[in-house]
């Protein structure tokens, strides 16, 4: 008689975490205050539910809530990144390049498609400065026998996957500088004009160099249209400039209505189509 109310309570929770995963199932998204209210719960047995969906791989937590899994796009190595969609990525990187005047300040993030613009900007042999919280590109430019090139590097947390410094110290630092220009990549670009990434502080840190660069240029292939990383970082509206790889006419179309200008770049390599940021 005793495991009764144990085995009810069981019941009772599968029960619930089913119901949460058709909301999520119908809606992409759940908040725990939303959890707590539909099924009178408090707000430990809500996460508590959210944790055990995760677990299960039919959820994905977010701070203060979960959404399904394929809302979230996969985030890959800085090494595996930089090794796909070379033909569109380098081709984007002296486009870029191209428009950078001798003396200015350029923001880059740590984004496998701003390597190449680093790459690129190394090749021309101008003087200038570079503000990044890349290692990667902290590393090709000191290791570079050009010594034009000015290096600022953003520290903060080390994110080892990316290869990248996030966090307080990184954006605080870059809220010290006015850049001239920004170019950065994403890793998802909704039909809605809504920019994404796959890591919340990787996107604030593209956030902050929005704030300070004087030219905001999107770079971006058309593996990134329809996919959504986990952080908003902001409006394609927002931005002054878009270069873009691989698209199609009707699809630069629809990247012209959101009021940006929007340049088409050519790739090296037609049939490579993947870029991940």
């Amino acid at each position: 008689m005793t495991d009764q109310p144990i085995e009810r309570t069981a019941a009772l929770s599968s029960v619930r975490r089913r119901r949460i995963v058709e909301i999520l199932r119908a809606e992409t998204a759940i908040t725990v205050a939303r959890v707590q209210q539909d099924f009178d719960v408090s707000a430990m047995t809500a996460r508590r539910d959210l944790a055990e969906l995760e677990r299960q791989g039919l959820a994905r937590r977010t701070h203060g809530g979960a959404v399904l899994p394929a809302i979230t796009s996969h985030e890959d190595s800085f090494a595996s990144r930089l090794a796909r969609g070379t033909g569109g990525k380098t081709t984007l990187g002296q486009a870029a390049a191209d428009l950078v005047a001798p003396g200015e300040s350029v923001f880059l993030d740590s984004s496998s498609t701003a390597y190449h613009v680093a790459r690129s900007l190394l090749d021309r042999g101008i003087a200038l400065t570079l503000i990044t919280n890349s290692q990667p590109i902290m590393e090709l430019v000191t290791l570079h026998h050009d010594r034009s090139v000015e290096l600022i590097g953003i520290g903060g947390s080390m994110r080892r996957l990316t290869r990248s410094f996030v966090g307080p110290l990184a954006t605080n630092a870059i809220d010290s500088y006015y850049a001239d220009r920004l170019f950065f990549s994403v890793k998802g670009l909704s039909e809605s004009g809504v920019i994404t990434d796959a890591d919340p502080l990787e996107a604030e840190v593209k956030r902050s160099m929005i704030e300070h660069a004087e030219t905001v240029t999107l770079l971006v292939d058309r593996s990134k249209l329809g996919l959504r990383g986990l952080a908003v970082i902001d409006q394609l509206r927002k931005l002054d400039l878009i270069l873009a790889s691989g698209f199609t006419t009707e699809e630069l179309d629809a990247l012209s209505a959101h009021g940006v200008d929007l340049r088409a770049i050519a790739e090296d390599d037609p049939t490579d189509e993947e870029a991940a940021a």
